[in-house]
């Protein structure tokens, strides 16, 4: 009977394992410079602002039979906020807004997928400053498949709308300004 039970324990663990087989994970390409996190807003309702930041890293993992069970997780240096302008990225920086002194850091961590024709709308966590919110994104699949040095890759966009007072950004620029647009440019490589 015992036996019975470790070959069965032994099927179960194995087909589990088969099951998960066709799950590649990705480590997003910072050191290629092939991903980027993007930010526009409404500056006063006369211009659009844009942004990125520099350093950040990831990783995600992707079944293109399962798409569904699609997981990602990023961490941001938001002390890397650059917007091409010294003395407004320190304003960015401080506690009028991203307070990068005292959270230096924002982590999105997805918990599901839903996947469309061309992509599929990512949940998940995103924290930011001292506050934790769910957040969709919309994402559109680019492509995937062997690069140039042997590797194997598969990159993404996405697009979410972050309402600034949710994060504990008080400020008010006014009412164009109160929505920040995140654009995202994910390339992994296969682990």
């Amino acid at each position: 009977m015992q036996l019975f039970k470790q070959l069965g324990l032994a099927s179960f663990l194995t087909a589990a394992a088969f099951t998960n087989s066709f799950a590649a994970d990705y480590v997003i390409d910072t050191e290629g410079a092939h991903a980027s996190i993007n930010f526009e807003i409404p500056h006063l309702g006369y211009s659009i602002l844009l942004g990125r930041f520099n350093h950040f890293s990831g990783e995600f993992s992707y079944d293109e039979k399962k798409p569904e069970k699609a997981e990602v997780r990023v961490e941001i240096d938001t002390t890397s906020l650059d917007s091409n302008h010294a003395e407004r990225d320190k304003h960015i920086k401080n506690k009028d807004f991203l307070d990068v002194s005292t959270y230096p850091r924002s982590v999105f961590v997805s918990d599901s997928f839903e996947p469309t024709e061309d992509g599929g709308i990512l949940k998940g966590y995103l924290t930011l400053k001292d506050v934790t919110k769910p957040i969709e994104i919309v994402v559109t699949n680019i492509g995937a498949g062997e690069d140039p040095w042997g590797g194997y890759r598969r990159g993404f966009s996405g697009e979410t709308k972050l309402t600034l007072k949710d994060f504990n950004i008080d400020t008010d620029l006014g009412a164009a300004s109160r929505q920040v647009t995140l654009k995202l440019h994910i390339e992994g490589i296969k682990k």
